[in-house]
């Protein structure tokens, strides 16, 4: 396996220097106990110049070291493995040591965000083998011409601003200058946001559309899930991947509700958050809607939100088979899709809705009801106001004017 995300150089054994750059006035000689007469190594290489010799890891032929120089495919493939984190048995060796550090600096990065730095370095390590560049290291126009083609096929501008983050990462992992530090790619990136028109945010579900959701779910297993993944979704204010992680051990039955712990959250990294879900005394309540899902699939342990599956028929004369649950969780994905195919059921435009409707929905209807930012910033779990606001749906311009009663 090699290092983990920003492992820079090679982890020595004992010949390497530290990570940095060969002018790195920090580098140091290797440590005791180093083969004499050994090579010093560049960004884990030990002759730049040398090809790299590849290892043999779990079938697959990857390098120890970033594959500097190497093809776009391997340059893919080590960072796929990289970015996966994973974490191995420490023997109490200096190399084990080294590989741990790496892995826990990999994990300072949520599990989504290093899913989408490996999708943005699928697609430049695929663009620079159409085009026979190199991918690692890239040059600034290469960079900077890569970003272009993205805009010029479509690519939204805040896609294009994640793929300039993921190549600085990548280059950051193999101890290499970063290429998106220039004039030339932050000019194009420039370019790209005045060209490319803001995402249309999706629709908030405050609760008279949330009502409308509601409305023509049946009480069939899947509606009783689907009904349980809205109210909780709104009453948590909870993004998709939050409602895509919670396990019944996360959910504890009180006198007011269900308190939800999510184990991480995109306003909280390190630290666990309660979160409550109150009883509610109308059709609204998520504790009556979740509980009666729950008992509904007979949900034990693991997942809460699962698959559900219709199974074949065994044969054209036998009756319809009884829906399964599977195991495992929905994914995010999965929740956005949901939310808008009961939006579709409902009449709306299914396209308008998605993942933070819910959410969106939620804030907006305490700020209808003149629940002060404080208290809608710590229900959203915002680490600021400024974010606050791109959550909330405002309607009517001229309901509520500061100055209406004044003018």
């Amino acid at each position: 396996m090699p290092d983990a995300i920003e492992g820079m150089a090679k982890r020595p054994g004992d010949e390497a220097l530290r990570p940095g750059r060969p002018d790195d006035p920090g580098a140091q000689a290797a440590p005791p106990g180093a083969a004499d007469g050994a090579p010093p190594q560049v960004f884990g290489i030990s002759d730049p110049a040398a090809p790299w010799e590849p290892t043999e890891t779990a079938g697959i032929s990857l390098p120890v070291d970033a594959p500097v120089g190497g093809p776009p495919a391997l340059v893919r493939a080590w960072f796929d493995a990289a970015a996966a984190a994973v974490k191995t048995e420490n023997d109490g060796t200096l190399a084990a040591a080294y590989r741990s550090a790496g892995t826990y600096r990999s994990r300072a990065k949520a599990d989504n965000t290093r899913a989408a730095y490996r999708s943005a370095v699928r697609a430049w390590c695929a663009w620079c083998g159409k085009h026979g560049v190199p991918a690692l290291p890239a040059s600034s126009h290469d960079v900077a011409a890569f970003l272009a083609a993205g805009r010029d096929a479509g690519q939204a501008g805040n896609t294009l601003k994640l793929r300039a983050a993921a190549l600085r990462f990548l280059h950051r992992a193999a101890g290499l200058p970063s290429p998106t530090d220039t004039a030339e790619v932050s000019e194009t990136m420039a370019g790209i946001r005045r060209d490319a028109p803001n995402p249309q945010k999706k629709r908030a579900a405050p609760t008279a559309v949330l009502r409308e959701l509601l409305a023509p779910i049946p009480d069939d297993l899947r509606g009783l899930r689907d009904r349980a993944l809205l109210l909780v979704g709104f009453a948590g204010a909870l993004r998709r991947s939050e409602l895509a992680a919670i396990t019944l051990a996360d959910l504890q039955r009180t006198d007011g509700g269900y308190e939800l712990t999510l184990k991480r959250s995109k306003g909280a990294q390190t630290e666990a958050v309660l979160v409550p879900l109150p009883y509610g005394r109308t059709e609204l309540c998520p504790v009556r809607a979740l509980s009666r899902w729950i008992d509904a699939g007979t949900i034990t342990e693991g997942a809460v939100f699962r698959r559900i599956w219709t199974p074949p028929q065994a044969s054209p004369d036998s009756p319809p088979a009884r829906p399964a649950i599977g195991a495992e969780p929905l994914t995010p994905r999965s929740m956005a899709r949901i939310v808008q195919a009961r939006a579709a059921a409902a009449g709306f435009a299914a396209r308008d809705f998605g993942g933070h409707s819910l959410k969106r929905g939620a804030l907006t209807t305490g700020m209808q009801q003149g629940v002060h930012p404080a208290q809608l910033k710590r229900l959203g779990r915002h680490k600021s106001f400024d974010v606050l606001g791109e959550y909330l749906e405002f309607g009517d311009l001229f309901a509520g004017h500061p100055l209406g009663g004044v003018l």
